[in-house]
């Protein structure tokens, strides 16, 4: 739990000649940030131009100087909560004030920005590409955690690296892989798969200051179409088509089956393509009390009038000066739809109310991380006939507060 009334933050600059500075007092705005679409974080902030022992501020921390954010609450030790090199400098000498304002990256940011060439034999691993990227970039790999699938033969040519790395954990969540996140630790990157946060943290009541939900269908996927290698004079040969919510219209995705891919794992790349993006978009934007330790990829749980479930941080702002934060979310459970009716194996259908007899509802299908709920009437919103937890559910009346995955035989 955090103390919001106690927490406290600070600043360190690092200077090129091994000199740290702490520049905490002299910080008038500060906040970082990880965005919903690139994988580089950036820290923002302004300070007083003042004239210290060691010259100017603007002196000491120049473009290249490595800055440090620490956050605490309570009884807490500061714990690094961003870090980046200063890329943008801007002293400033308007009014009578003498302010400057820097802008910082982390190290995935290089990684962003530039453009390059890679050829990936067929069999090499996950953790195998993401480690030859990186360490073609020097960039060092801390903590792994995410898929190791095998991949088959994949060139990239003069494509910018972030979507080099992005490609391939998409690629290992389409081969049954968990989707996950690529971010910056102590500067180190680190694989980690979305929602894998020990500490949860609940949003409800006085701990939200605003919550905003936008629904689309604009980059909404209704089939994909599997495709075999074309011939050197021929049409592509097509493999399979599966349906998703064709109700919106035909808005067809390609997949290609590779040269070592099984029509099967083809088939099965073809459905997650649908999983990820053949539902109606939900953007959730939350505004709250600053929890500095949130980082892009965490689960949060978040209870509101018309909004209560688990959901995960796509994107983040942290802000220091006012202590709140801004938060992206996207539904923490995997989306199915297009799923052939013959693969369910009982009566229900999404769409109907159930009567929930109480117990356990869980944050993921497979997965054991579960919270007890009371019984009730609730909608059968998506079903998963394969896995542990199969029925999604979404409490329908004020008796009971279901919403995440059930058991076979907890509801009638």
């Amino acid at each position: 739990m955090v103390d919001m009334a106690t927490v406290q933050y600070k600043v360190i600059a690092a200077t090129s000649k091994n000199q740290e500075y702490n520049i905490t007092g002299f910080i008038e705005n500060l906040s970082w940030e990880e965005s919903r679409d690139g994988i580089s974080g950036r820290i923002t902030f302004s300070c007083r131009n003042d004239n210290t022992k060691k010259g100017y501020l603007a002196q000491l921390i120049e473009p290249g100087c490595l800055v440090l954010v620490y956050a605490k609450d309570g009884k807490r030790k500061y714990t690094e909560v961003a870090r980046g090199t200063v890329a943008t400098w801007t002293p400033a000498n308007q009014g009578g004030s003498h302010d400057f304002k820097c802008v910082c990256y982390d190290g995935l940011y290089n990684l962003q920005k530039s453009q390059d060439s890679f050829f990936f034999r067929s069999g090499t691993s996950t953790k195998t590409r993401i480690n030859k990227v990186l360490g073609k970039w020097k960039v060092p790999l801390g903590r792994y955690e995410g898929p190791d699938k095998k991949h088959g033969k994949k060139k990239y040519q003069n494509k910018y690296l972030s979507d080099i790395l992005l490609g391939i954990l998409d690629d290992a969540v389409k081969k049954g892989g968990k989707k996950s996140v690529i971010r910056m630790e102590k500067g180190k990157a680190a694989i980690i798969p979305e929602g894998s946060n020990k500490d949860i943290y609940v949003f409800r009541g006085s701990n939200i200051m605003a919550a905003v939900r936008e629904a689309g269908t604009e980059s909404l996927v209704t089939r994909v179409k599997v495709t075999g290698r074309a011939k050197e004079r021929g049409k592509e040969k097509v493999v399979a088509v599966l349906d998703g919510l064709t109700k919106y219209g035909i808005r067809q995705r390609i997949y290609t089956r590779g040269s070592d891919e099984s029509i099967k794992d083809a088939k099965k790349a073809a459905q997650a393509i649908l999983d990820e993006d053949g539902a109606v978009s939900m953007d959730i934007t939350v505004e709250s009390p600053d929890v500095p330790y949130i980082c892009k990829g965490d689960l949060v749980y978040v209870k509101t009038r018309g909004l209560e479930g688990y959901f995960i941080v796509a994107g983040i702002c942290h802000n220091a000066s006012s202590c709140s934060m801004s938060m992206d979310l996207k539904e923490a459970l995997e989306n199915n739809v297009g799923k052939n009716k013959n693969t369910i194996k009982d009566s229900y259908r999404t769409g109907d109310v159930v009567t929930f007899n109480g117990g356990k509802h869980y944050v993921s299908p497979s997965g054991s991380r579960g919270y007890s709920a009371s019984a009730g009437k609730a909608e059968i919103t998506k079903i998963k006939s394969q896995e542990k937890h199969p029925y999604h559910l979404i409490h329908a009346d004020k008796n009971s507060n279901v919403y995440g995955w059930t058991d076979k035989g907890s509801f009638v």
